[in-house]
């Protein structure tokens, strides 16, 4: 069992996070680092344990310290949820003793460069086996929250929120997603199945705008339904369909302005129509964008394409322990 000595949850309060799915990500992230499941010399199976062929060589199971996790740059932290789990889980894998883990930070703060994250005491072995592992995922993470903030802070006052996407990295979604929201953005829909999606391909395949809102209608009736616009007419079409939520995408703020003025102006008989701007975005368009009225920006960049933050994990001298 691994003590636990924090005293600070590195989750955002009131944000769901299936710790279950953490667990399974950290291990996977494990197995993938310690070659688990195969001895790479003779195939024969290592029970999911694997190796650290450098760590066991060098350093004695018994020898315990202390390593703190560090911002080497300045920016929005996130991931720190997976600090514990990771040296948790490398610990057990090798039968090593009790890991503590105190949280100088959480996530969702700005942290300086510099600035000591968490402290993680137990045998050296647990925290060296563990360190990248936690520093890939978190580091990830951080760089995502970091974007996001962002494109918070330049839509601060404009009622406008930023909203991520389904372009993410295999298997981190649910990292990803919560760093957005750690950045102060939004998530979208999860993924294919909690959100209906109509984009053009779906409309060229029903036929028209009408009939795919007709068909997911009928198959899912209590499903959230969202419609692609390109046009100010497709958006008018899909409104008058019943839909409720249109994604404006690739409009030249101009074009854009217009088809919100458009959708706003019928809203007396419609009722309220949520509208997110989407395609080609930038942070020097975002208060542009966000002047036309739409509710949202959706960026793909910030799961495809934000660099990590820099962060490590400084094993401390041992006249500090």
């Amino acid at each position: 069992m691994i003590a636990d000595s924090s005293m600070r949850d590195p989750r955002l309060p009131g944000d769901p996070i299936d710790l279950a799915e953490v667990v399974r990500t950290v291990q996977r992230t494990l197995d993938e680092d310690l070659g688990a499941g195969a001895s790479p010399t003779s195939g024969a199976p290592v029970a999911m344990v694997g190796r650290d062929v450098t760590t066991q060589a060098t350093i004695s199971p018994a020898e315990v310290g202390t390593a703190a996790v560090v911002a080497r740059e300045a920016g929005v932290i996130a991931g720190l949820v997976v600090v514990r789990p990771a040296v948790e889980q490398a610990a057990q894998r090798f039968g090593l003793g009790p890991v503590s883990v105190v949280f100088r930070a959480r996530d969702g703060e700005r942290v300086r460069a510099g600035q000591v994250l968490a402290e993680v005491t137990g045998p050296i072995q647990a925290l060296l086996i563990a360190e990248r592992s936690l520093l890939n995922l978190a580091s990830r993470a951080s760089g995502v929250a970091t974007a996001t903030r962002r494109w918070a802070d330049a839509l601060a006052g404009s009622g406008a929120q930023v909203l991520d996407t389904r372009k993410t990295t295999p298997g981190l979604r649910w990292l990803e997603k919560y760093a957005v929201r750690c950045g102060g953005g939004t998530n979208k829909r999860m993924g294919l199945y909690d959100v209906a999606m109509i984009k053009d391909n779906h409309v060229v395949a029903a036929g028209s705008i009408s009939q795919a809102i007709a068909r997911v209608r009928a198959s899912f009736p209590d499903v959230l339904i969202q419609v692609e616009a390109d046009t100010t007419d497709q958006a008018v079409e899909a409104v008058a369909a019943g839909a409720r939520f249109l994604l404006l995408d690739n409009m030249p703020d101009e074009v854009l302005g217009a088809t919100v003025a458009a959708v706003r102006a019928g809203e007396r008989i419609t009722g309220r129509v949520e509208l997110e701007a989407t395609g080609n975005l930038t942070l020097d368009r975002a208060a542009a964008v966000a002047s036309t009225g739409v509710d949202y920006l959706s960026v793909g960049g910030l799961t495809h394409s934000s660099p990590i933050l820099d962060l490590a994990l400084d094993l401390l001298p041992a006249v500090s322990r």
